[in-house]
């Protein structure tokens, strides 16, 4: 399955599971009907920022929106199985490593940040309390959450709760590379 229809799937499928309309979802997210209906046809390469104000809207965390519809309950998640995607916005490469439906609140996502790349999540609270935290692999990035900003370099992990917009910016001439483990609350 192609990852935009993958997303495509997940969208639709979420949200009918939470029995909200392409209306209520553009409300509750500060997205277009219009775009949610393209990228629910796998129309839209969508940018992270929008797959996250989706995910914010739905309650669940951005990396179960590159899910295969009710996958297997599989504990394990081979390297080739693992879902990658490319943010049409930014150019950084997500990969998610996590076994797909697997009953856990953890996930691990791995991101390849391109040189002077920029990604800005203005979601807010979500529902429940998402612990999040970055361990840079490779590189150096910065993190701005809400007005802080923290300067991460190779083997620094910082972590934090996403109650307040965060943003990601490699200032570097070099790739960075680093780790995502979220833990999500209420999942809805």
């Amino acid at each position: 399955m192609a990852i935009n229809d993958r997303i495509a799937a997940r969208v639709r499928q979420i949200r009918a599971d939470r029995g909200l309309s392409l209306e209520a979802l553009a409300e509750a997210s500060d997205v277009s009907r219009s775009m949610i209906s393209l990228i629910e046809r796998g129309e839209s390469s969508a940018t992270a920022v929008v797959l996250e104000k989706l995910a914010a809207a739905l309650g669940v965390p951005l990396a179960s929106l590159f899910d295969a519809p009710a996958p297997p309950a599989d504990p394990v998640s081979r390297r080739a199985a693992q879902v990658e995607w490319r943010d049409p916005g930014s150019g950084y490469l997500r990969r998610n490593v996590s076994p797909a439906g697997f009953p856990s609140p953890l996930r691990i996502v791995e991101v390849d940040f391109p040189p002077g790349a920029r990604v800005a999540y203005e979601t807010g609270p979500r529902p429940g309390v998402t612990h999040q935290q970055v361990w840079v692999l490779q590189g150096a990035i910065e993190v701005t959450l809400g007005g802080e900003r923290f300067d991460l370099g190779t083997g620094d992990c910082l972590a934090m709760v996403l109650d307040r917009p965060v943003a990601y910016h490699n200032p570097t001439q070099k790739p960075a590379r680093y780790a995502v483990v979220i833990v999500a609350g209420d999942r809805r």
